[in-house]
């Protein structure tokens, strides 16, 4: 169902792939996230680092439509209006980025997983999702790192509508995994019964990302 393309290959794109066949960054420490706010290898920034695949798509929210699909109950089918008609919910969350920076403190505004869930209701069997982009990124997660209790589809930032730069108009926020998990310009969500391996986790990217157990890159 979705409309699916290969990013373009950028500077960033190389050098990223790099850094996982060096486990460049990596520090062999873990950390319990529940006593340590600051992941092991991270540092705080003040400002929002743009990190993308160099491209940026320009969505007018007039034509954005965003689809969920694969092993549900109830597929779904939103255009913009219809998304910010659905419940809404405020989180205020850490960004820990894999290429070590991290944001405390950062407000969202957007539809929680949860409820998202409660409207595709996924069949027992569902245990995965993929996330495709509108700028042809991909990404997997498992369906209980998907329903956290502060993840969701978020289209406000600090109190202002979410940029194009940093995935606007709607991106996924997962704050408990590095953000290359937190999909940007979302465009559509398949709910799966096996792992389905997005664009970095194929280029030695970690599977899950856990940034507490520094899961930067994959150990297969």
């Amino acid at each position: 169902m979705t409309d699916e393309r290969e990013p373009p290959d950028s500077k960033l794109t190389r050098s990223k792939q790099r850094w996982a066949s060096e486990g460049k960054f990596l520090t062999g420490q873990h950390a319990q996230r529940t006593q340590q706010r600051l992941p092991p290898g991270q540092h705080l920034v003040n400002n929002w680092p743009v990190l993308d695949l160099g491209l940026q798509p320009d969505i007018p929210r007039e034509r954005w439509r965003f689809d969920v699909y694969g092993s549900v109950e109830q597929p779904l089918s939103w255009n913009w209006t219809e998304f910010l008609a659905q419940s809404q919910s405020d989180f205020v969350t850490d960004i820990h980025c894999v290429t070590t920076w991290s944001r405390y403190d950062n407000r969202w505004q957007g539809v929680a997983t949860r409820d998202l869930l409660d409207a595709c209701m996924p069949h027992d069997q569902a245990q995965f999702v993929a996330l495709h982009s509108y700028d042809g990124y991909t990404t997997n997660l498992p369906l209980e790192d998907f329903a956290a209790p502060d993840a969701l589809l978020a289209h406000s930032w600090n109190g202002a509508p979410l940029t194009e730069e940093h995935g606007g108009p709607m991106r996924l926020v997962v704050p408990h995994l590095y953000f290359w998990k937190s999909a940007k310009w979302l465009k559509a969500i398949e709910f799966v019964h096996t792992d389905q391996l997005g664009y970095w986790e194929v280029r030695g990217y970690h599977r899950r990302g856990n940034p507490w157990a520094e899961e930067r890159y994959s150990v297969d």
